[in-house]
């Protein structure tokens, strides 16, 4: 069954509900745009049909992955900080690496921060 998408810069048409999700979860059909399956008269939301609503739900986060690489590179960058402590290197590369680690998890926190809250 095909459907129209009508958005403020024109009108679109998918040829199945598949296409209609994917395009959804990727951004190109927003929740405030119109939706109309094939032989109906009745426009309603993007974000009143339960499938797309669920399919945006489902869709990875991209931010995951690169928050949770940070945390790691966090955590390996505070390691080497300590092994240089341990083995006495001076105290300008730990102070290097400290500030280092304190502007990434600063950064981190702000993003996390920003983030907006799930939607339930």
């Amino acid at each position: 069954m095909r459907y129209r998408v009508r958005t403020p810069d024109g009108e679109l048409d998918y040829p199945d509900l598949l296409a209609l999700e994917q395009a959804y979860v990727q951004g190109l059909v927003e929740p405030h745009d119109e939706v109309r399956e094939e032989g109906s008269a009745l426009w309603r939301k993007a974000d009143s049909l339960p499938v797309l609503v669920r399919a945006r739900r489902a869709a990875p986060k991209p931010w995951a992955r690169s928050q949770a690489l940070t945390i790691g590179v966090v955590v390996l960058l505070s390691a080497v900080a300590l092994e240089l402590m341990r083995r006495g290197a001076g105290m300008m590369p730990v102070l290097a690496i400290a500030l280092i680690v304190a502007a990434v998890l600063t950064r981190v926190t702000l993003k996390a921060f920003r983030r907006p809250p799930p939607s339930t």
